[in-house]
């Protein structure tokens, strides 16, 4: 079931949603078993956080210009925005090592 707080973030507000605070970005795609994989701890992220934290989706498929802009190849890719500048990223399903970038954060 998925997290009341985590929004979705397309190629016309993607923008706004990293630019105030700490925002975790989930790039994903629904045929990605490894994204389908890691979306419940992205829910216990958000929720887990939601005080310190903004948790986004974007599928890559439907918004491919803000993927290409990072030069994403991989996905799951997570990437770690505060102020709308690029903090950390990590690629691959390791909710530990996931987790951990985000602690060092927060």
């Amino acid at each position: 079931m998925a997290s009341e707080n985590v929004i979705h973030l397309s190629e016309d507000n993607f923008e706004t949603g990293v630019q105030d605070g700490l925002t975790l970005v989930d790039f994903w795609a629904e045929w990605c078993a490894p994204c389908l994989a890691l979306a419940p701890v992205m829910d216990e992220l958000a929720d887990e956080y939601s005080e310190k934290l903004t948790v986004a989706k974007v599928d890559i498929d439907a918004n491919p210009n803000i993927p290409a802009k990072f030069g994403i190849r991989g996905i799951p890719t997570v990437i770690l925005f505060k102020d709308g500048q690029q903090l950390d990223m990590f690629v691959g399903n390791s909710p530990q090592k996931i987790r951990e970038m985000v602690e060092r954060a927060v």
